[in-house]
């Protein structure tokens, strides 16, 4: 057998040919290299007292940028691992013959990880880039010069060290008597010889790219200032998450970056995405950024916390990985800007960035509370330098790359400032810290983290671990803060209702459910709704294989109890769960008195049709839903009749079939799909491409269409994210559609 073909996990292959010298991943979700390592693919070896890793020297890309929601081409940890990790760039290595690591794929997708990965190696590449993002000239050369020292004395251009095998229609040789050819969309043939296999990379309808490693499910309770340890990881060790934190402050809760499978470790820790006020950004690499498209699907932005520094380079990396404007970064986050150096207040809540020398712009948190006795303190300090390496790095010549004394001494001050509770990255090498520095630090506790190996004796001398879901509680919460939560809801819900009145539903108990466990089960009528207030829950319709996941905010089985009907969904926890009981019998007597009730089950109704489709399915609370069903317009159709879509309209089929264009090639659109969102990336496509709006369609049966106001489906994120995958999966070869700069 000259190919041996290996199944890592769902949208991920990996293909040895040894003969060719070929090792190829097929797709590079995010961590696709720690799935690498728990399949034990990449392994540990020697050659000639040289100890390195082996592993794949060539990727194949995916022809769809997203899948499900989800990244499918993160290949920049693949890229080090081959760089670094196998010894591919390293001087008189066994492994450095010459061959540089291979993409393959689309010639639109290759140009958008050159440019991420370019990213993701300096963040901003010039002081013009730097002063653009805020900051002074003098400031800004200073930067460079530490930049320019992690790079060893320039920037260089990701093609120098990967080589690019552009994939079109035809087959190709990729060399050594290998050839790839496309036969499908994301399907392909791999063969040396007369020996062959077939790829395929696509994902089945909701299905997801799986976590890497396994994470215990752990009931948060909501505290006035806390800190939820939700990783401590590094981007290579399989058996745990990233480092991150989870912040907690009056019972709002923030997350301290944005690792991959930040969902994975929401749901373990019953804390569902609507839950997450904002997110704390120290810098752009990839197992501290591969999550934000995650976090942005959502009904609402999320508040984005960084300083100009770090948010221009994240902004640039993202956008280059996603080839949209830059522009478009403010449409899905609320964006904060904080000062370096300084305390911002948020809500209370003080954090300070301070610079920390690092490849990319990368600032260390400072956060604090005050409180009895004084200020309580938590500092994260995520990739930062050795003492060891800003010692080589200072120098007094300003001419050359490094660090000044003075900026030198200031970091390592910084570093440490004695606090309550201090998270350090002990990761080591050129980049990372080491424990050593902080063994005699006055912190009053010191958590070490950001490697992926046992902590030494030394190591466990200096500080603590923290597995995945430790709490450390800074200030004890005395007040019900899901209450207050319950309260904004249903405030939302009922604005014209007097306060006072609210509390009747108010007065009324939280509820705790385990992790799957049937909520309200279908066929039985419901005798209490469910606000919920935490975690994730998933609404399994009667149709196998149909399932939509709802956050808080969301009202359980409203429709049903209303209607005093059995309920059509079953309501089925993820994790740990947390929901205000309402009685079935007091929420109706509560529409009846303050409600036209044919009105609001008029509206409800047509909410209910909106969350049974696929585009408001996810993450849209029913706040949001009732303002979209307020303004949707309901159209039926016989079959044989004709529909034209108007502009500033998004269109959407509830039912039936529509057909667009003559019979002998008609298009054909059914249940679930839309129309007419093109215009909301009119900057990030070519127009010629968009999909016409003002068709004439034909009913091909009896057909339900709901049209929606195209502005306020843009200022829902999760559904703009939907609409942006179909937007870019809607061509041959999924090829990103941008034609303009991104740089």
């Amino acid at each position: 057998m000259l190919i041996r073909k290996l199944v890592v996990a769902s949208g991920i292959s990996y293909v040895e040919i040894p003969a060719a010298g070929l090792s190829l991943l097929c797709g590079a979700p995010a961590d696709a290299v720690k799935h690498l390592f728990r399949r034990g693919i990449i392994q540990t070896t020697e050659d000639g007292g040289v100890t390195f890793e082996t592993g794949p020297n060539a990727i194949l890309l995916s022809d769809s940028m997203i899948q499900n929601g989800h990244l499918c081409n993160l290949a920049e940890f693949p890229i080090l691992q081959m760089l670094y990790r196998q010894g591919m760039l390293l001087p008189n290595h066994p492994n450095n013959t010459g061959r540089k690591p291979r993409l393959i794929g689309t010639p639109e997708q290759l140009a958008a990880q050159l440019r991420y990965i370019h990213r993701g190696n300096y963040g901003l590449v010039s002081v013009e880039e730097m002063i653009k993002a805020g900051i002074d000239e003098d400031a800004a050369k200073e930067l460079m010069r530490i930049k320019l020292k992690f790079a060893f004395g320039q920037i260089a251009q990701p093609d120098a060290f990967v080589e690019c095998l552009p994939l079109g229609a035809d087959a190709i040789d990729i060399g050594d008597g290998v050839g790839i050819e496309r036969i499908a969309h994301n399907v392909f043939r791999i063969s040396h010889g007369e020996d062959s296999v077939e790829v395929d990379l696509n994902l089945k309808r909701d299905e997801t790219y799986p976590c890497p490693y396994p994470l215990s499910h752990v009931a948060i309770d909501r505290h006035y200032f806390a800190v939820v340890h939700a990783g401590d990881g590094d981007g290579w060790d399989y058996n745990r998450p990233a480092m991150g934190s989870v912040l907690i402050h009056q019972g709002r809760v923030y997350l301290i970056d944005a690792g991959p499978n930040i969902h994975y470790s929401l749901d373990a820790l019953g804390i569902g995405k609507k839950e997450v006020a904002g997110i704390f950004h120290t810098h752009c690499h990839d197992d501290h950024f591969a999550g934000l498209t995650t976090l942005l699907q959502c009904d609402q932005p999320l508040q984005y916390f960084a300083t100009p520094l770090v948010r221009a380079s994240v902004t640039r990396k993202l956008c280059a990985l996603l080839s949209i404007p830059e522009s478009e970064f403010a449409r899905y986050f609320d964006i904060h800007d904080l000062k370096q150096g300084e305390w911002n207040d948020i809500m209370g809540l003080e954090v300070r960035p301070i610079l920390s020398p690092h490849p990319v712009e990368t600032t260390i948190f400072d956060f604090r509370v005050l409180w009895e006795g004084g200020y309580r303190t938590y500092s994260h300090l995520a990739d930062i330098a050795s003492f060891d390496v800003l010692d080589a790095m200072t120098t007094t010549d300003a001419s050359k790359p490094g660090v000044s004394p003075e900026l030198a001494q200031a970091v390592k001050a910084s570093y440490l400032r004695a606090v309550d509770l201090k998270k350090i990255d002990i990761g080591g090498g050129m980049i990372h810290g080491n424990a050593a520095d902080f063994a005699a630090d006055g912190s009053t506790r010191l958590l070490l983290a950001h490697t992926s190996r046992d902590l030494t004796d030394a190591e466990r001398r200096i500080g603590s671990g923290a597995p995945f879901g430790t709490l450390d509680v800074m200030i004890p919460g005395q007040q019900n803060f899901l209450l207050r939560d319950a309260s904004e809801f249903l405030r939302s819900y009922f604005p014209m209702v007097p306060m006072e009145r609210l509390h009747m539903l108010l007065n009324n108990r939280i509820v705790t459910f385990n992790p799957e466990t049937i909520i309200t089960p279908a066929g039985i009528v419901p005798q209490e709704i469910y606000l919920l207030l935490a975690g994730k829950v998933e609404m399994l319709m009667q149709e196998p294989g149909n399932s939509h996941l709802l956050f808080s905010g969301s009202l359980l089985a409203e429709s049903a109890a209303l209607h005093d009907r059995p309920s059509n969904e079953t309501y089925r926890s993820v994790g740990f769960v947390q929901a205000l009981r309402l009685p079935a019998d007091l929420y109706r007597s509560f529409i009846e008195r303050f409600f036209s009730s044919i009105e609001l089950l008029d509206v409800r109704e047509v909410e209910e049709r909106l969350r049974h489709t696929f585009l408001f399915s996810d993450a849209v609370t029913s706040t949001t839903l009732f303002t979209l069903a307020k303004n949707c317009r309901i159209t039926e159709l016989k079959a044989g009749e004709t529909f034209v879509g108007e502009e500033q309209l998004l269109h959407l089929i509830g039912k039936g079939r529509l057909a667009r264009g003559g019979e002998e090639a008609a298009q054909v659109l059914g249940k679930g799909e839309c129309w007419g969102s093109d215009l909301l990336f009119e900057d990030a496509g070519d127009q010629r491409a968009a999909t016409p709006v003002a068709d004439s369609l034909v009913a091909l049966d009896d057909c339900e269409i709901f049209s929606v106001p195209l502005k306020l489906v843009s200022r829902i994120p999760v559904v703009r994210w939907k609409l942006f995958e179909a937007f870019r999966n809607a061509h041959a070869y999924a090829a990103p559609r941008y034609r303009g700069t991104v740089r």
